[in-house]
């Protein structure tokens, strides 16, 4: 029974318990319906691309299948720092998900694929290219079963071209695509940032076009259809004119540390308290208040300044005048005379910072999420901000295989004698969390 309230379901489950063989009764507060609720995701692969786009989607509403092998999950389950043998990662990268555990090894776990791709809308794949084909799980394989299937597949290179078939990790992704050429000082080694830059922008581009792909879809006369997102290719996109300027001047850009070339004053300054601030003055209007602040109209009133063009032929002069007024100011008070007079600037947080600020605060960026045997743990919030469907958080990342049994019995509908078969065979498993802690704490 689904009870609709204002703003959230309520409803009562009734299912049977296979160990007790008692029907069981569970009550309570269900999840609020997102902009997605309705659409079903199948997550095939790991890591970090393809689940992070997986997660994406169950944000806001959409019921997300993760398969993972039996008897170790998906590789993150393990990775940074672990609670009582998970990750705490796993916790987030995972959160609104289903899992279900199969080996996609044997061809009755493959046969459960064909099935679930007739109650699926979309399938999300990050195997090196050709693996689902050699499972006879390729998109030309699923959409004979089901014409209307959306198969996002994730890669480091794309399903073609010359180096498909290399191994491509999201730190390769940014080097090919870029993003690392231009990361650093010109004096030091190319560096990266230090999150998956690669692997997420790719998310955001495998949900992109999902999205895209639903909307055709559904449209009249509308059929599913591939979409193939490299890793490589999605930095890339990010490199906004430097492909013009090199096929028109011949220039190259290059590394500049703190600053991007082309734009004045724009860099990151040293305050007194030893902390730094990141100043943006590039508008004309902004520059000319700044220079009200540092106390300098002589440069505000230079007509040499009054343009960016200008102001990017001195740059180094205008970094030094802004550098010495900062250093006079401790972090927190130079912020605030730049506030006062409209000037775009902000310090540099870590975590530490994000997690007590009030604009995250007020944003519900910062959201606490019970987790089973751990309590309540913060995790980043929900972005976008839709004002009528909004995202929700409603549950923590699940044990390994936690839905098998009720993914294969209820939506497929799966006998009982034929489900203690696979399991006992290793095609299938579930709840295996505990087995997995023991396992990760040897």
């Amino acid at each position: 029974m689904i009870f609709i309230g204002r703003k959230r379901l309520y409803l009562t489950v009734i299912y049977l318990d296979r160990n007790t063989k008692k029907g069981c009764m569970l009550m309570g507060e269900v999840i609020k319906q997102g902009a997605l609720k309705g659409l079903k995701v199948l997550e095939l692969g790991s890591l970090i691309a393809g689940p992070f786009a997986g997660r994406l989607m169950a944000d806001f509403g959409a019921e997300v299948i993760k398969v993972e092998p039996p008897g170790k999950g998906d590789p993150i389950r393990n990775w940074r720092l672990l609670y009582e043998g998970t990750s705490l990662w796993w916790f987030v990268q995972s959160r609104n998900k289903k899992s279900i555990s199969l080996d996609l090894r044997k061809t009755e776990a493959q046969e459960i694929i064909r099935e679930l791709t007739n109650e699926v809308d979309i399938i999300i794949e990050n195997f090196k290219p050709g693996t689902m084909e050699k499972w006879g799980l390729g998109y030309e394989d699923l959409k004979i079963i089901n014409p209307k299937i959306i198969m996002v597949r994730v890669s480091g290179y794309g399903q073609d071209g010359p180096y498909r078939n290399k191994p491509g990790f999201g730190s390769i992704g940014e080097a090919m695509g870029g993003i690392r050429y231009l990361t650093g000082y010109p004096d030091r080694p190319p560096t990266r940032v230090g999150v998956s830059l690669g692997d997420s922008v790719t998310a955001l581009y495998a949900v992109m076009g999902a999205l895209m792909a639903v909307y055709h879809r559904d449209q009249p006369g509308g059929e599913g259809q591939c979409v193939d997102v490299a890793l490589y290719e999605s930095i890339f996109s990010l490199m906004e004119s430097a492909v013009p300027e090199y096929d028109h001047y011949g220039v190259i850009r290059e590394r500049t540390g703190s600053t991007l070339p082309g734009i004045a004053p724009s860099n990151t300054y040293l305050c007194r308290d030893g902390k730094y601030i990141v100043i943006g003055a590039n508008g004309d209007g902004i520059f000319k208040r700044l220079m009200d602040v540092v106390e300098r109209p002589d440069l505000r009133d230079d007509h040499k300044f009054s343009n960016n063009d200008g102001r990017v032929q001195n740059a180094e002069y205008l970094d030094e005048v802004i550098g010495g007024w900062t250093i006079q100011h401790n972090l927190a008070d130079a912020l605030v005379l730049l506030d006062d007079s409209d000037i775009p600037a902000g310090a540099i947080y870590s975590v530490e910072d994000m997690m007590h600020d009030p604009h995250f605060l007020a944003r519900e960026m910062i959201y606490k999420m019970d987790v089973e045997g751990l309590g309540q743990l913060k995790v980043p919030g929900i972005v976008p901000k839709l004002s009528k469907t909004p995202g929700s958080i409603n549950w923590a990342g699940p044990k390994l295989g936690e839905h098998t049994e009720q993914v294969l019995k209820v939506e497929l509908e799966l006998a009982e004698d034929k489900y203690d078969e696979w399991l006992a065979s290793g095609v299938i498993s579930d709840h295996e969390t505990s087995k997995l802690k023991n396992n990760n704490t040897k």
